[in-house]
């Protein structure tokens, strides 16, 4: 048995960029037996990663090394099984590519964000204009300095100060052949490029450099906005997401009940008693709770789920306004839904996937809000089974929710008159909306439970939409809850 430490490769490639090499990450450890069958441990989990012929077993464990990604062009068998490998292993997260590696000193690391990243390196002219992206940031992380984008697909660690310092010239625009002393390698400047760190400026154009970077909607969005949105959400990015406890070792957890302040108590308890009864709102509001376990003999209706929607979400008026901008009076439309929402906004769109409705075919669907119908959206079947069980995992559910409503957001309907706040008032009216859904669920005797994370990622794969244009921003499991289901 021989056990290295060390990170690994992604998605199978004709030719890896000639400066970029692959390895395992310092996280993990790869064992390879004399049978070739190879495992690969990461945080005290073991993987199983199948049985490999001996070459490809014993060329696994140059990954501690780094394999050059250029070398991956040879087509034998070996290396279609160690390509096969690699694609494990990145599945998982275990790979990070060192760039520009000379005597065993790394000038930059790639260590990819997204599960299908691989570097990638479009051509580049002497003559092309690049700019930094407004979405870039350079930041500390312990003792390292790594740069990042919410668009990209990974982060570099920068492991020379040079190549630090000479990104600030990328404030403003540059051409190419001007970059050769600072970035002698211009293939570091190409899986910039790729990575959406940095992006080409037609050097006639007078739009700007936020028109000229990306699409209208992304012109649309503010920086912390969009870092916010890909960060605190899974699908674009190898943080720790969820309950992880993070700081128990650091500090006490904070009380479930604030302190009293010192001052004058004014008792309302009395008062309430002599008010009577409380009122069938208050009474709902008290009844709430989340359902996590549904009745596997008694699926939700799609009569009831129509009722469910027509209460909470459907649009119920519509009317339009000139805006008052001095010159300009540009035309906005509203449509009135239930539930509030900031400035009349009303950005969110609900996509059902059903697994069990008596009624409506397993899939998912998209809720039309003002024709209050369903419009059925083809999906593949392994994105739709992912979908449910992440939905479970999340609610640590004993079985699968029968609907899972994943709400998204048309972000630019909101960004385009705020600024500063916007996807905060999105969350605003992601929070109304989940209280609604749940006092609906209530009164009509179903079950349902706000999930906290939906896939930002899976979403876009599901729907072909840019993440950047309409994305998941909450889910809702609903149902008819079992018997005995857990609840809080």
């Amino acid at each position: 048995m021989v056990t290295v430490r060390a990170p690994a490769a992604k998605r199978a490639r004709a030719a890896g960029p000639r400066i970029v090499s692959v390895r395992l990450s310092a996280q993990a450890e790869l064992e390879a037996r004399p049978d070739g069958h190879v495992f690969v441990r990461h945080e005290s989990s073991w993987f199983d990663l199948g049985w490999f012929s001996a070459g490809a077993a014993k060329r696994a464990l140059e990954l501690h090394m780094g394999v050059p990604l250029a070398a991956s062009a040879r087509r034998g068998k070996v290396d279609r099984e160690f390509e096969s490998l690699m694609r494990r292993l990145a599945r998982n997260g275990l790979l990070e590519y060192p760039v520009g590696q000379k005597r065993g000193v790394d000038s930059v690391v790639i260590e990819p964000q997204m599960a299908d990243y691989s570097p990638q390196t479009p051509p580049l002219r002497t003559t092309d204009v690049l700019a930094l992206s407004r979405f870039a940031y350079l930041r500390r992380r312990g003792e390292e300095i790594v740069l990042e984008s919410p668009r990209a697909g990974a982060l570099f660690r920068i492991c020379d100060p040079k190549i630090a310092a000479a990104l600030s010239l990328l404030a403003t625009p540059q051409p190419v052949g001007r970059l050769r002393e600072s970035f002698p390698e211009r293939e570091l400047l190409a899986l910039l490029v790729d990575c959406q760190i940095l992006f080409k400026v037609d050097p006639k154009s007078q739009r700007g450099l936020r028109d000229e970077e990306g699409d209208a909607d992304l012109a649309l969005w503010d920086f912390h906005d969009l870092l916010f949105h890909a960060r605190s959400t899974p699908g674009r990015h190898a943080n720790p997401l969820g309950g992880v406890y993070s700081y128990a070792s650091v500090t006490p957890a904070p009380p479930a009940v604030r302190r009293r302040w010192p001052g004058k108590t004014i008792d309302l308890n009395a008062l309430s008693r002599a008010a009577g009864d409380a009122s069938p709102t208050a009474r709902l509001l008290r009844q709430r709770h989340s359902v996590r376990s549904f009745d596997g003999e008694r699926p939700v209706t799609l009569a009831e789920l129509g009722q469910f929607l027509d209460g909470t979400a459907r649009v119920v008026s519509t009317w339009q306004e000139r805006v008052d901008l001095g010159a300009a009076r540009p035309l906005v439309s509203y449509a009135m839904r239930p539930y509030p929402s900031g400035g009349a906004s009303y950005a969110l769109e609900l996509y059902l996937a059903a697994d069990r409705c008596e009624g409506l075919v397993r899939g998912l669907y998209h809720y039309d809000a003002s024709q209050h119908a369903l419009i059925a959206i083809d999906v593949p079947l392994p994105h739709l089974e992912t979908l449910f069980a992440e939905a479970q995992g999340s609610m640590g559910a004993p079985g699968k929710p029968q609907i899972v409503i994943t709400i998204t957001a048309r972000f630019g309907r909101v960004s385009w008159k705020y600024s500063s706040l916007a996807y905060a008032l999105i969350l605003k009216d992601v929070g109304v909306l989940l209280q609604t859904f749940y006092l609906m669920a209530t009164d009509m005797g179903l079950g349902g439970c706000a999930i906290g994370s939906a896939n930002i990622d899976l979403f876009g794969k599901m729907t072909g939409i840019a993440f950047h244009v309409e994305g998941p921003v909450g889910q809702f499991a609903l149902g008819r809850g079992a018997p005995s289901g857990a609840t809080d």
